[in-house]
């Protein structure tokens, strides 16, 4: 941590000096107040899962008001600045069966031996924020966008980190990352730790060769829990009549450490690693998108992530649906089309679709993890469609309607729970967010 430290200060002391003899973000502040924004996320939000092979269903349903206030920075050559971020909600109906990181629950068990929801919740906290050139350096709560480190943004409310963050833009096209986080808060956590996690050290940096080619890199390291590290690169060629075709890579290496949380029980015996890595090809043409992608797993484990505190969205590849395609060692192909309706008419209205199948998922039973039993497969139909309000009073207020038909083999559904396996399981899920953003100043 030493060495963490000393970086940063060694950041400061350098933009410090470049502040002085270039224009820069700081040098253009208009003040703490005159830049501050505030904004209220209202959202209702639906998800329901029917699961399959005798797995108990899970149905949510809530409403919450996400708010952020964030002041300007001082003017000077170091400007700072404070702010708060947080949500407060309430459930919508019994919500009896809730699950999948939607809607926290009580601790004490009824005499079934089911839990109920919070009827209403209040999270968040603040964070102070100080600026030097085209260096800011922000602690407190946070929500991350760090591809190996993401908070999930995908349920009602936010995962929250609490910690320190630093981006720098002081080159041209290069943007430098660095981070600590200490605590770990879910989207249905009530406490501000109760992932328990002690540290998180993250780093990273993104480059722009130009307008057609972009690359980034992070690596992570949490405290007994994992290294991990990841890259991408991305190049888009523009071709006739305004049509374009992009081509992308990503990827993870994952080493977990011995001892850690990972949900492969294999984890206390020998040294689990991972690398899943995707490539994609987009075709662009006015209102349609077309995207074909493969995907493929190496190791002796799946893909786990969210579960070593580490962020429950930290899967940037292109085979992540419902299902994300991460098993031991499976492989996956996907199909994906967008159109968007703005030539009926109908501006702010976009259709998705996409299929993708995986196979050559080594499982393996508990009490034999070494025995490769099945070689298994997954396949999953996804569709969603959404309306963004383009004008007026509720501009930018959207509705998204999204449905996934995933389907597995029966040992990597792990049902009984016999096998080693990270799958979601055979499913019909629904979801509907309406969304109503409000800005305040």
């Amino acid at each position: 941590m030493q060495k963490f430290q000393k970086l940063s200060l060694a950041v400061l002391i350098q933009t410090a000096l470049i502040s002085t003899a270039f224009a820069s973000e700081q040098s253009e502040s208009k003040g703490f107040v005159e830049d501050a924004e505030g904004s209220v996320l209202f959202r209702t939000g639906f998800l329901h899962r029917d699961k399959k092979n005798g797995v108990e269903d899970t149905s949510s349903a809530a409403q919450t008001a996400m708010v952020k206030i964030e002041s300007g920075f001082t003017k000077g050559i170091v400007g700072f600045g404070v702010g708060v971020i947080g949500d407060a909600s309430f459930k919508i109906g019994k919500n009896g069966h809730t699950g999948n990181q939607m809607i926290p629950v009580k601790d004490q068990l009824n005499s079934d031996g089911t839990k109920d929801a919070y009827d209403h919740w209040v999270r968040g906290g603040g964070f102070v924020k100080a600026r030097v050139s085209n260096t800011t350096i922000t602690y407190g709560t946070q929500i991350s966008e760090i591809p190996v480190i993401a908070s999930n943004t995908a349920r009602l409310t936010p995962e929250y980190f609490t910690g320190l963050s630093i981006i720098s833009n002081e080159i041209d096209n290069l943007s430098l990352y660095a981070g600590k986080f200490t605590k770990n808060q879910w989207s249905n956590d009530i406490s501000t730790d109760e992932q328990n996690l002690d540290r998180a050290v993250y780093w990273g940096a993104k480059y722009k060769f130009n307008d057609q080619l972009n690359s980034s890199y992070y690596g992570l390291d949490v405290k007994d829990k994992l290294d991990r590290h990841y890259a991408n690169v991305n190049y888009t060629h523009g071709l006739k009549n305004d049509a374009s075709l992009s081509l992308d890579f990503s990827g993870y290496h994952t080493d977990w450490k011995q001892g850690a949380g990972s949900s492969d029980p294999r984890i206390d015996i020998q040294d689990l690693s991972n690398s899943i890595w995707g490539v994609s090809a987009s075709y662009s043409k006015d209102v349609h998108n077309v995207m074909i992608s493969y995907q493929d797993n190496a190791g002796n484990t799946g893909y786990d992530y969210a579960y070593n505190s580490d962020g429950l969205q930290s899967i940037y590849v292109p085979n992540s649906y419902l299902s994300d395609f991460n098993g031991n060692d499976e492989k996956s192909v996907g199909l994906q089309y967008n159109y968007n309706f703005k030539n009926h008419g109908l501006a702010g209205l976009n259709w998705t679709t996409a299929f993708v199948y995986g196979w050559d998922i080594d499982v393996a039973e508990n009490d034999t993890p070494s025995i490769i039993v099945d070689q298994a497969e997954e396949h999953e139909f996804f569709n969603q469609i959404k309306y963004t309000i383009q004008t007026g009073y509720l501009k930018d207020a959207s509705l998204r309607l999204r449905h996934s038909y995933l389907r597995g083999s029966d040992t990597y559904n792990n049902a009984s729970g016999n096998y080693v396996s990270n799958a979601i399981g055979s499913t019909n899920e629904w979801r509907i967010w309406l969304d109503i953003p409000v800005s305040l100043f």
